[in-house]
């Protein structure tokens, strides 16, 4: 980047918020995906005026402007691919309004999840899709990605938790989309357009929230299976019986013996298991509810069950599948865990398909893949560990991963329920919406002219993830 357009940018947010030194540079180069692409240089706005003015210079100079929040994304939707403008949103993290006689709050999209959930804990209530990630997870990259998490079975994702918000578009005008109310029909819904867009078609500056109670009351069960097909046969049945729970998650053999192995829980290793938790205000609907979806395991052969109220053994149930992700990297350690083909959704009567399906390809695939997620959402997830020095697991990865998406849209499912497409996803992406495209690349045009909005990403980014980047690992042979 020239001289003076550093000199531009710090004259717009003052120069200690402008970076360019080369290991500034290389932090914002990766997310935590798989990919690494250098910006050229690192802006973080502190206001509405600051982004305006630096998207309307990027937009005249037609310069990649990249949005970015905590970094936690798996797909590279912060990777520069381009270059450009890292816009680091961070420094925005008010949250500017708790209005609770109207049950909606507003903030800026620098807001870390877990501490806006720790402002609304005082009105007895919370924002509900908070996912794995909520430590560092920013509201305006979840807005970018749809983001969810283990309560999204009961509660929705980000989409269903926004009523409007405030966008900076390619020009850099200021415009307000959606309302405060929790219905409208007023004209397009361009705020739930811009939800999942990943900063592809404008940039949040302000999001208008709705909150649920936090329940007085919330069982959490575990069940036992000796086969994962039984598992997800249960969670299938358990969705369909109108069963109501606030959490319904599968993890699998090597989810239970990865973290066994990294914090010794003593979790039975059986082929898998199902966590599954009922929420309310009265105890006897929870109760209903959990007793229920016992009974559903049970039919299904699930044993060793137990369920508590108590928050302490609620933690300890959940601990596994709290430290699930990190876990994984010490299943093996000649193995890397690398986020791929790791949130696909199918319908609920093929999750049991599903976690077999994903297990027979990386054996086929001489690889070793979990099946694990938010099963009540359909949401199956899965990680690859394999050696990420070998090119010949690169190839046996790509492999398995084509199967796997194959195999999903075959049953009618779709590549990301929450995770996004971002680089990593978007081979299986354009070929799932291969009559839509058009449809989607016209609305970029119309909304972004100049493509100075994360370009390269989504369908516009390389089928070949694996050469759309730089990998952040060393591939030797």
């Amino acid at each position: 980047m020239k001289k003076s357009d550093l000199e531009k940018l710090k004259s717009i947010v003052g120069e200690n918020n402008v970076k360019s030194d080369p290991a500034d540079l290389y932090i914002y180069g990766s997310d935590s995906s798989v990919h690494n692409a250098l910006p050229w240089v690192i802006v973080r706005p502190e206001n509405t005026e600051h982004v305006q003015k630096i998207v309307k210079f990027a937009n005249k100079n037609k310069i990649p402007i990249i949005p970015r929040g905590g970094g936690s994304g798996m797909c590279g939707q912060t990777v520069p691919i381009h270059g450009g403008i890292t816009l680091d949103m961070k420094l925005m993290n008010r949250i500017l309004e708790i209005n609770m006689p109207d049950v909606y709050c507003r903030v800026e999209p620098g807001v870390v999840d877990d501490d806006l959930n720790m402002a609304l804990k005082p009105h007895g209530v919370f924002f509900p899709p908070t996912p794995a990630s909520s430590r560092i997870a920013t509201i305006g990259g979840e807005i970018g990605n749809n983001a969810s998490g283990v309560r999204s079975v009961k509660y929705g994702a980000t989409r269903d938790a926004v009523l409007g918000m405030k966008v900076v578009m390619a020009n850099g005008d200021l415009v307000d989309f959606g309302a405060h109310t929790r219905v409208e029909a007023s004209g397009y819904q361009m705020h739930k357009l811009i939800v999942g867009s990943e900063g592809t078609l404008g940039i949040v500056v302000e999001a208008t929230l709705k909150f649920v109670p936090i329940p007085e009351f919330r069982c959490l069960g575990i069940a036992n299976f000796d086969s994962i097909k039984d598992a997800g046969e249960a969670v299938g049945e358990i969705m369909a019986s109108g069963a109501n729970p606030s959490m319904l998650e599968l993890v699998d053999s090597i989810a239970i013996k990865a973290v066994n192995k990294t914090m010794d829980l003593g979790l039975a290793e059986v082929d898998a298991a199902l966590l599954y938790e009922a929420d309310g205000m009265v105890v006897e609907a929870v109760d209903y509810e959990i007793n229920k979806m016992q009974k559903i395991c049970k039919k299904h052969n699930g044993k060793d069950l137990k369920a508590s109220y108590d928050p302490d053994e609620r933690a300890k149930i959940f601990m596994g599948r709290k430290k699930l992700f990190p876990a994984l990297s010490k299943y093996d350690e000649a193995l890397s865990s690398t986020s791929l083909a790791d949130d696909m959704a199918v319908p609920y009567s093929k999750m049991a398909d599903m976690a077999e399906k994903i297990h027979a390809v990386a054996k086929k695939n001489n690889i070793v893949m979990t099946a694990y997620g938010h099963c009540g959402s359909g949401c199956m997830h899965t990680k690859i560990l394999m050696d990420t020095n070998r090119k010949d697991q690169w190839a046996s990865a790509k492999k398995a991963i084509t199967e796997i998406y194959e195999y999903v849209r075959s049953v009618n499912g779709t590549t990301s329920a929450e995770h996004g497409i971002g680089l990593s996803k978007a081979e299986s992406f354009k070929i799932e919406k291969a009559n839509s495209l058009d449809t989607l690349k016209a609305i970029k045009k119309a909304l972004d002219p100049n493509n100075i909005l994360n370009p390269g990403k989504m369908m516009q980014a390389p089928e070949d993830w694996v050469t759309a980047t730089d990998l952040r690992y060393s591939v030797n042979s």
